[in-house]
């Protein structure tokens, strides 16, 4: 019988959700839907030290920005919970215990200030201090330790971890789904902490119980987890579990100049975002979302780094991905993030987009002074600015026209301007326009009166452009001269004409 496809996104709320998590946690959502399986959430935050308030929010509001619907989590309650690893200690406590009946794990009563020495007497030699097989018996636990001893310690409440007991000279053959079989001598392994001093479970023991008690079939994970395998790997046959899960560990998501992955750095350095949405613990730091992106871009970008599609379409929506997605497309070697690509694919997003969802997005996030009524001539504005996007943001410098008069004109072209027959050509458009009834054929009007005075037709459309929109770029003049209508038009080009004969140049 084919085991159901669980997958587990776990991430530890430590700070906000970096993009390469966001990635992890996107490329789970596609396996499990690609093959009709859940998609799960599990927070690990058995490491108190280092939770930061309003991280586990972030977390969650950042994959509900971008549409990864969870199936079982903290806020989505499944069978197999509970889903934050804090509620989980009895399961955990039961399980270790477990480990040291097998004689698979054993207490360390060993002081800091101990292993440090150990480490530094290391290093004098040119030697890396390892606890394990090689030494263990040396070091102060309940392998060195008689019964007695160890109880006695243990009932008096003297401060104590609890180790994993690592095979002596075995070599650990596992298996990642991306790279094939790893083998890795037990020499080289330390016998990892399961327990700490404060009776909390170690990430690795509660990852390992959690992903088997919670039934996963597949680990998807970062490439910076490989590393782990060996000791997970351990832990499931200490167990006697040969149903582990099948191991994936993704490529990691590179700097876009230099070597070593993507960090909250680079983006500080460069300008660009390496969250989803916007952080507020340590002051105000915006992500895609406050910068103008569509969370279908960032789904979009993010799919494409480490993964191909075997095609070359780039554009791609959340539900095309699933259509596609697979684990044999995906890439060993490590995929280099590219900021300005991005904003390719939010203009071509934002191009996708439906004229009246972009509407909607504008109206609410930017236009709040814009009335109800107006959603029609709102809907025409979007259309005509909507190609000059390349986020949502730009759209203050590419519709503000619309609704306020130009404060200021580009200065070289209001120079060449004046040096034109400006105040015949403007004074003509003035009448031009207050003769003709519908403004939506004022393009075919304005072409006769032009050609009756033989008038430059560039310059005619450069005065135009200049007294309505203060600068020469922009989209369709006619459109824009219908939209405004008579008496914005006629305003704006007296206004100009006011310039010209003020302003010297």
């Amino acid at each position: 019988m084919t085991k159901k496809v669980r997958v587990r996104f776990a991430p530890s709320p430590t700070g906000p959700l970096h993009i390469g998590g966001l990635r992890t946690a996107l490329f789970n959502y596609l396996f499990a839907k690609r093959n009709g399986g859940d998609f799960v959430v599990r927070i690990e935050d058995t490491d108190r030290n280092r939770y930061i308030e309003g991280s586990e929010k972030h977390i969650m509001d950042s994959l509900k920005w971008c549409g990864l619907t969870i199936d079982e989590g903290p806020e989505n309650k499944g069978s197999y919970g509970p889903y934050r690893q804090s509620e989980r200690k009895k399961l955990y406590e039961t399980k270790i215990q477990e480990l040291l009946k097998k004689g698979r794990a054993y207490y360390a009563f060993d002081k800091k200030e101990d292993l440090d020495f150990h480490r530094k007497d290391h290093e004098k030699k040119g030697k890396t201090f390892m606890y394990n097989a090689h030494n263990r018996k040396k070091l102060n636990n309940s392998l060195s330790l008689s019964v007695e001893e160890t109880n006695k310690l243990v009932n008096s409440g003297a401060e104590h971890v609890i180790r994993f007991k690592t095979p002596a000279k075995q070599e650990v053959i596992c298996k990642d789904e991306l790279r094939g079989v790893v083998r890795v001598s037990t020499e080289t392994i330390d016998d990892k902490i399961l327990f700490k001093s404060d009776g909390m479970p170690t990430y690795h023991f509660a990852n390992v119980i959690d992903d088997y008690e919670m039934e996963i079939s597949h680990v998807i994970r970062g490439e910076e987890w490989l590393p782990s395998l060996p000791l997970h790997w351990l832990l499931y046959e200490a167990f006697g579990w040969d149903n582990k899960p099948k191991f994936v560990h993704l490529p990691l998501i590179l700097k876009p100049v230099g070597k070593g992955k993507l960090s909250k750095r680079d983006g500080d350095k460069s300008g660009f975002p390496v969250f989803a949405i916007q952080w507020e613990n340590e002051g105000v730091i915006k992500g895609y979302k406050e910068h103008g992106y569509l969370p279908e871009t960032v789904i979009n970008f993010l799919s494409l780094l480490g993964w191909n599609p075997g095609s070359e379409k780039e554009i791609f929506t959340l539900k095309e991905l699933v259509e596609v997605f697979s684990l044999e497309n995906l890439n060993k070697s490590g995929a280099r993030f590219d900021p300005e690509k991005n904003e390719w694919f939010n203009h071509s997003h934002i191009q996708k987009t439906g004229g009246r969802q972009i509407t909607s997005r504008l109206k609410n996030d930017f236009f709040d002074f814009v009335s109800k009524d107006d959603d029609k001539r709102l809907h025409k504005i979007t259309e005509l600015i909507r190609p000059r996007l390349n986020t949502l943001n730009d759209v203050f410098k590419a519709s503000r026209f619309f609704f306020e008069n130009p404060e200021n004109y580009s200065e070289k072209q209001f120079k060449k301007l004046k040096k034109s027959n400006y105040k015949e050509i403007l004074e003509g458009i003035i009448i031009q326009i207050d003769s003709t009834k519908d403004l939506n054929s004022f393009k075919s009007s304005l072409e006769e009166l032009v050609l009756k005075n033989e008038w430059n037709f560039g310059k005619v459309m450069g005065l135009l452009r200049l007294s309505l929109v203060g600068e020469l770029s922009g989209p369709d003049l006619f459109d824009i001269v219908a939209l405004l209508g008579k008496d914005v038009c006629t305003f704006r080009i007296k206004l100009l004409l006011k310039a010209f004969d003020t302003i010297d140049v």
